[in-house]
């Protein structure tokens, strides 16, 4: 019971969706799909948009157990068959819809086909799943991943191995043919051999296996000081990343003895795991991003695109559990020596930390990418001035401009360069008070109605807010870390 409503106060997301009262039939079916095609999840039917427990009519609950059901069954395909049971908490009754992730991937909506009836759970929302999202469906449904598969468009004998080669030889071990084909660098077909995904991206030869890097002046991505574009072989990006982020913190020095010794002001051993589990964790069947290094005053961030891998929570990490979404890729890793023991990366991350006087870094899924927060020393990052926001004509009863007062950036306060005025007016809003709605914004901006509308659907189509409630209930909260959500350098 205590689990449950610790759940509802959490909020939805990936494996949680909160309905005040039974969602139209479509609507059931493709959240059911979208959980049984990522980490199965719940769907908790009597909580409102704010998290309130209102509970549901109990006087023909089997009725309605029934009809949805027969919703599931009618529009679903492959059958999935939910786990549904009611909780009494605090007097109401809760009808909880459970999904595990199914075994038959993909699932779709049968009317719509599968091509265009699949959809997946991408945060706390359900979307239509892309080809390439199907075609990663089929390949989970075959136990294989991406890195595994034959790259054909290239031929083994032209490539150039010397990396993997002087890799093997620093720890005094052999790589010939036969350890490729062991490790699945590469296959032979029909009589040739062909170098498989894995072995490209190691090479770095797909444009996107690249790593950008950006030192940032003060809190936010509004200016820059350095930016850096690293690609090439895996080891070299890693290494390169690497020594980005130490050239932009601070080192400290300690005397014990007659002996200094320098440290940085982060764990470099936190720090290099973080950045392999992006290397190795990554989604690279999508091309059109690439991991991001972005060091601020309070914070260095790595963000790697794709959510944890398949069934994966937070939870599981945390408790030791590793699923690795490129396994050729982790397993040479692994060979190498870059990997220590599975599933001890993240633990191991926290521990360097909180040993070395930090605070605990957050690791968290956002959407689809995994965010990584590494907390700088305190007396670097406590030097913030207040905001001023506001036209000239936007003053107080003292003839000031409005400020709100930060003194501590939160996780959303990362506001992405491309933002207009208006845009970053409402975004320093909702972080002073949380949330804001249409009629706030038209008081803060002193603008009409129309141009709230067009402001707000601007703004959640960049996904820098999300929508939330309904009719005059409406308000607007920011969505996600939103200098990751926007790539923007």
């Amino acid at each position: 019971m205590s689990n449950i409503l610790q759940q509802i106060k959490n909020g939805e997301n990936k494996s949680l969706e909160f309905k005040e009262t039974l969602p139209k039939n479509e609507s059931i079916a493709k959240t059911v799909i979208a959980f049984s095609n990522t980490s199965g999840g719940k769907l908790i039917v009597g909580v409102n948009d704010k998290r309130e427990i209102v509970g549901v009519d109990d006087s023909n609950i089997f009725e309605t157990e029934d009809k949805i059901s027969s919703i599931i069954f009618d529009s679903c395909s492959p059958n999935i068959l939910p786990e549904m049971y009611t909780l009494n908490i605090e007097g109401k009754l809760l009808l909880v819809i459970e999904v595990f992730r199914g075994n038959l991937l993909p699932y779709y909506l049968k009317k719509e086909g599968k091509n265009n009836g699949t959809y997946i759970r991408i945060g706390a929302t359900n979307r239509e799943a892309s080809f390439e999202n199907i075609v990663e469906l089929e390949r989970q449904k075959r136990n294989i991943s991406y890195d595994e598969e034959i790259c054909y468009e290239k031929e083994f004998k032209g490539l150039d191995l010397t990396i993997l080669y002087r890799r093997f030889e620093s720890l005094n071990k052999q790589l010939n043919i036969e350890k490729l084909k062991n490790l699945k660098l590469i296959k032979e077909e029909h009589n040739r051999l062909y170098p498989t995904n894995a072995l490209m991206i190691l090479l770095g030869t797909p444009l996107h296996c690249s790593v950008k890097c950006a030192k940032f002046k003060g809190t936010t991505m509004e200016l820059f000081i350095d930016k850096k574009e690293y690609s090439g072989d895996i080891f070299t990006i890693l290494e390169n990343s690497m020594a980005f982020i130490q050239n932009h913190i601070n080192l400290r020095g300690e005397i014990k003895g007659l002996v200094r010794t320098d440290t940085y002001e982060i764990p470099t051993v936190a720090l290099r795991e973080a950045l392999i589990n992006a290397l190795i964790h990554r989604d690279y069947i999508n091309g059109g991003r690439d991991i991001k290094v972005g060091i601020y005053d309070d914070i260095v961030n790595i963000v790697s695109p794709g959510s944890f891998p398949h069934s994966i929570t937070m939870d599981d990490i945390t408790n030791g559990r590793s699923e690795a979404r490129n396994r050729v890729i982790a397993n040479l890793f692994k060979e190498l020596g870059l990997i220590e023991q599975w599933g001890s990366g993240i633990n191991r991350i926290k521990k360097q930390c909180l040993e070395a006087g930090l605070k605990e870094p957050q690791i968290k899924e956002q959407n689809d990418f995994v965010d990584v927060e590494f907390y700088r020393p305190q007396d670097i990052s406590d030097r913030l001035e207040p905001i001023s926001v506001g036209k000239p004509s936007e003053t107080d009863d003292y003839g000031r401009l409005r400020t709100i007062s930060v003194e501590k950036p939160s996780d959303n306060r990362r506001i992405p360069s491309d933002t207009t005025e208006q845009e970053k007016i409402v975004l320093k809003y909702i972080f002073e008070h949380s949330s804001i709605k249409s009629k706030q914004i038209e008081k803060l901006l002193k603008i009409k109605e129309s141009r709230t509308r067009e402001l707000l659907k601007q703004m959640v189509d960049k996904s820098l807010i999300v929508k939330l409630g309904s009719g005059r209930s409406t308000y607007y909260e920011v969505l996600g870390d939103l200098g990751n959500k926007n790539d923007k350098y």
